[in-house]
């Protein structure tokens, strides 16, 4: 998610901004005069104003996964200690009228968070030895009303920069016992924020989940879940001004969705707010080293994640809860290369 949370904000943004004058500008960053020489042969225009494709690696520790307690603590509530290695593919683009971004996580948990099955010999639910993996995709879309309408209705300075139409869904999969598969849309707004420096993302969508329970019986193995707001904050902001140009940024994301119901499931525990929120300290080590600016980043940064996707951290198993391990308070570190 640590792409999620800074390259789609970033396309957004740009969206934002607009075609502008980046065509003027040479690639240092200053305007050149025109030189008395014949016309080049012009080149072709591109279709996007911005597009990014990279692939990161982060490693996460430690994490925490709702339904896997800690046994060796008095608390009944407390979670496991994960370990997480996580590879992670995203592509953002911004083109005239609005925005793209994908993000696909493939995340191995240690032996802690073990891989299982509820489809064994005769329906028995089978854990293994070694660690679970998931994947985890979502798409987020974007379109300007102030594009769309040929206005600057929605465009007021020193609060907003553009309005735009937001929309998106999210899918994943993991080879554990519960074996969930979930499955999510979301629509909205989503508010450019008029910042100084760098940008503030703010969207409000309606979301609907869902998904799979594998200790669950019968029809019920299937679950959905009811509409629920839900809002998405996205950010980055530049601290080459605090640290006398050394090129580092903070960046990250806070995710807000409120109770979704119980998945019509007799007797489970209803979900409660989930908030996730993740920053990042960045350093564009390709601009440090051989002045490449957008090659290659490292990163450090912390995750807090309550109620883990709904899952109420005090409700436990003997309340038709899974509250052990859904809370999550991780440290990360990873490297991000910039591939076209």
């Amino acid at each position: 998610m640590f792409a999620r949370g800074l390259m789609v904000g970033l396309a957004l943004s740009l969206a934002a901004v607009g075609q502008g004058s980046a065509a003027d500008l040479a690639a240092d960053g200053y305007k050149r005069p025109l030189a008395p020489v014949e016309a080049a042969p012009a080149k072709p225009v591109s279709f996007f104003l911005f597009s990014d494709t990279q692939v990161s690696y982060r490693y996460s520790f430690p994490a925490a996964e709702p339904g896997v307690p800690n046994n060796n603590t008095a608390n009944p509530l407390d979670g496991r200690d994960i370990p997480k290695h996580i590879l992670n593919i995203s592509h953002a683009d911004a083109w005239e009228y609005g925005t793209n971004f994908f993000s696909l996580d493939i995340l191995k948990s240690g032996s802690q968070d073990p891989a299982g099955t509820a489809n064994g010999p005769g329906g028995q639910a089978v854990v293994y030895d070694f660690g679970a993996t998931e994947a985890y995709g979502l798409y987020r879309g974007s379109l300007s009303l102030n594009k769309l309408i040929g206005t600057t209705s929605f465009t007021y300075p020193g609060f907003v920069k553009d309005v735009s139409l937001s929309f998106g869904f999210d899918a994943n999969t993991k080879n554990t016992v519960f074996g969930p598969e979930k499955r999510d849309v979301v629509g909205g707004l989503v508010f450019s924020v008029d910042v100084p420096v760098g940008f503030l993302n703010v969207a409000v969508h309606g979301y609907k989940e869902w998904n799979r329970n594998g200790f669950a019986v019968g029809p019920f193995r299937s679950v959905e879940f009811d509409w629920v707001p839900e809002f998405e904050i996205v950010y980055s902001f530049p601290l080459d001004g605090l640290f006398g140009g050394f090129p580092l940024k903070l960046a990250g994301f806070n995710n807000i969705v409120l109770p979704k119901g119980n998945g019509g499931i007799p007797g489970t525990a209803p979900t409660n707010v989930e908030f996730l929120s993740r920053t990042n300290l960045v350093l564009d080590v390709g601009k440090l080293v051989w002045d490449q600016p957008g090659r290659l980043d490292a990163f450090v940064g912390f995750q807090y994640w309550r109620n883990k996707f709904g899952v109420d951290k005090d409700i436990g198993f003997a309340q038709g809860g899974a509250g052990p391990g859904a809370e999550e308070k991780s440290f990360l570190a990873g490297v991000a290369v910039h591939i076209f």
